[in-house]
């Protein structure tokens, strides 16, 4: 069946589109018969408003575009609850979609959702994006733009964020305190700015020990759909090329228990020969043997607060007001499990 029409509403009552339009609405010009009339005829009928007229009046799509590098991950998950969550309570739908950490795709998508006229736009960046031109274009459109987790300072735009350096620098600060001497870092790709935030945060934390840092104990791993094998084999290559690492602070926490994996196969002891630190406090931690030490990384939270900004923007782009880019910095904690206990090394 067709979609009704509110010419269909008035030719049925006998009375003018207009008239059947602001009954709809509610207007104090039409009495309280003629509405009472029109809107139960409107849910006889299943009357739906169309979508694209209500946007073209109202000049809002009341949807956003949510972009992230991989979906089914355990942090990008919980972002999306939290965007969704908020989302719904405003009544708008969330456009998701999974970049696979490309450039190119991710460029494509940014360029998709403004065809679409979407009202904003959140994103976290892929591995692979070094130009921002696509990002650019976006705040150019005048539309509201977002970063979240993997974002690019140079962008003039909001970003809700935690401090990489300072949780990396407490990881690698609980390694020291048990005792560790000889402390290996499992970092992410070279380009996120979050995998060279945690970095510097080992670095720093090494530095202001009196512990050397030693570049030949920095592995790169990947963050994709192949952590946990990436780090069970970066595992068994640390073993190989170094017979002394007594402590690893592992950039993901789905890395670490690659890397636990292996080296429970291997017959390494957690934490008796080797502690970890991972990062995330993705749900795997608590259940992994040995339970898994890590940064406690709020998806759910991010989500949320990601939203709630670009909410406000919308508003403020609707209204005609300038939007002042914001930074929001959410808190981070350090969760001791089994993988770090607090036995100190000999």
């Amino acid at each position: 069946m067709k979609p009704v029409t509110l010419k269909q509403i008035a030719e049925t009552l006998g009375i003018s589109i207009t008239t059947v339009s602001k009954a709809l609405k509610d207007y104090p010009d039409v009495s309280k018969k003629t509405k009472a009339l029109v809107k139960e005829l409107a849910l006889t009928l299943n009357y739906k408003p169309n979508a694209f007229a209500v946007n073209l009046r109202t000049k809002e799509s009341k949807t956003i575009g949510l972009i992230v590098p991989e979906i089914v991950h355990h942090f990008f998950s919980s972002v999306i609850k939290g965007i969704i969550s908020q989302a719904e309570k405003k009544g708008y739908l969330v456009i998701t979609l999974q970049s696979n950490e490309s450039y190119d795709l991710e460029k494509k998508q940014i360029e998709l959702l403004l065809s679409k006229r979407v009202d904003g736009i959140l994103i976290s960046l892929a591995n692979e994006t070094a130009d921002y031109n696509h990002l650019n274009s976006v705040i150019s459109n005048e539309t509201p733009l977002v970063m979240f987790d993997k974002i690019a300072k140079i962008v003039k735009c909001s970003k809700v964020i935690i401090d990489d350096r300072k949780a990396a620098y407490a990881a690698t600060q609980h390694l020291i305190d048990i005792g560790c001497k000889r402390i290996a870092h499992f970092r992410g790709p070279l380009l996120p700015q979050n995998s060279i935030d945690r970095f510097l945060g080992y670095k720093k934390a090494l530095l202001d020990n009196n512990l050397p840092y030693d570049p030949s104990l920095v592995y790169i791993c990947d963050c994709g759909d192949t952590s946990f094998e990436d780090g069970k084999n970066t595992a068994k290559q640390l073993l190989e090329d170094h017979d002394d690492v007594d402590g690893i602070f592992i950039n993901t926490d789905l890395v670490a228990i690659g890397a636990i994996s292996e080296f429970n196969k291997l017959g390494v002891k957690i934490p008796e020969d080797i502690s970890i630190v991972g990062f995330s406090n993705w749900f795997m931690s608590s259940v992994i043997s040995p339970t898994l030490s890590t940064i406690d990384q709020p998806g759910y939270l991010m989500g949320k607060t990601a939203f709630k900004q670009l909410y406000k923007e919308i508003k403020k782009v609707k209204k005609d007001e300038p939007i002042i880019p914001k930074i929001i910095e959410l808190n981070t904690k350090l969760i001791k499990r089994e993988s770090t206990n607090l036995v100190l090394k000999n």
